[in-house]
């Protein structure tokens, strides 16, 4: 197979979003993209990124591929999980202490970081608006994380996905208490579910 129908193949099974590192993976040359971009048959979002002309650009999805370690977290995450009707103003994830990756400087993204202990507690898979998955935390870390950053939040938005939490189908509360011990965020965990329930 040649490295054009080789990059072809790729861009159909990666439903038109290619990344740079996706290529060496596949040990194809750079300059099929070069050809490809010439060819009109790629577009350049940004370093590393590239899509079809009828693709659109996940943002959520090329972040976190650039950022490997990258969580989605906090309002990003209460959005993912329709724990509220507002949409993010701006990403928000969750890092490991000392991880550093320069691209987070250049995304709108708010930054948090726990210990690596903590870091993949509560991690599942989400898909965004466009299929693609990507990472994120459950609704009981998002619950518990919310509630340890609630004096740098929209109190409104706290208390309404606490409470949307609170009166949906798929809770664990056991879970949730657990990750309030394991976070250091019990007592007022405990304060709120008292006051919504």
């Amino acid at each position: 197979m040649n490295y054009r129908q080789k990059l072809n193949d790729l861009i159909k099974k990666n439903d038109g979003l290619i990344l740079t590192k996706e290529l060496e993976e596949e040990n194809i040359p750079r300059e099929y993209l070069s050809i490809f971009l010439e060819e009109d048959k790629l577009e350049r979002i940004k370093r590393g990124v590239y899509t079809t002309p009828a693709t659109f650009n996940d943002e959520m999805y090329v972040i976190q591929q650039k950022n490997s370690r990258l969580i989605y977290s906090h309002e990003t995450a209460i959005y993912l999980h329709d724990l509220s009707d507002r949409d993010p103003l701006e990403y928000t994830a969750t890092v490991p202490y000392g991880y550093h990756n320069p691209y987070l400087k250049e995304e709108n993204i708010k930054v948090h970081t726990v210990k690596k202990e903590l870091h993949l507690l509560g991690v599942m898979e989400k898909e965004t608006i466009y299929g693609r998955k990507i990472k994120v935390y459950n609704k009981e870390r998002t619950i518990c994380d919310i509630l340890k950053d609630r004096n740098n939040m929209d109190i409104s938005m706290v208390n309404e996905a606490i409470r949307k939490y609170l009166t949906g189908k798929d809770k664990d509360i056991h879970l949730l208490l657990n990750y309030g011990d394991k976070l250091k965020i019990s007592s007022v965990l405990r304060k709120y579910l008292e006051m919504f329930v």
